[in-house]
C-alpha cells in the first residue's frame, strides 16, 4: 500500500535549499520514492499557511521509513535542519474498498 511522506518547508537559506534539492533525487529513488508535489500551497480554509508544501510517494510504509533512516539521507536532514524550519508527517494510502 503505498504511503506519502508530506512536509511543510520554509527555507530560510537559498544555498542550503539549492543543496538539498540537488541531493535529493538520488536518495528518493533508491527506495521507490517520487516527488508528487513541491510547491506554495493555496489555503481555502482555516489558519494553515504553509510557505512550501512538498508530498512525496513511497510504494510502502516500510520504503517511507527505511529512506529516513538511511544512511545516504542522513547528511540531507542535517542540511534541512541547518537551512529550514520543517513539520513532517507520513500516512499510508486508505484501503481500497
Amino acid at each position: 500500500m503505498p504511503a506519502y511522506l508530506i512536509l511543510e518547508i520554509d527555507w530560510h537559506d537559498a544555498a542550503r535549499a539549492a543543496e538539498y534539492r540537488r541531493l535529493l533525487g538520488p536518495t528518493l529513488e533508491s527506495h521507490g520514492g517520487r516527488t508528487l508535489v513541491a510547491n506554495e500551497p493555496r489555503v481555502l480554509e482555516g489558519d494553515w499557511n504553509p510557505r512550501r508544501v512538498v508530498v512525496i510517494e513511497f510504494p510502502t510504509m516500510d520504503a517511507l521509513q527505511a529512506w529516513y533512516k538511511s544512511e545516504e539521507y542522513a547528511p540531507l536532514i542535517r542540511i534541512r535542519n541547518e537551512g529550514a524550519k520543517t513539520r513532517m508527517i507520513a500516512v499510508e494510502s486508505a484501503p481500497r474498498a
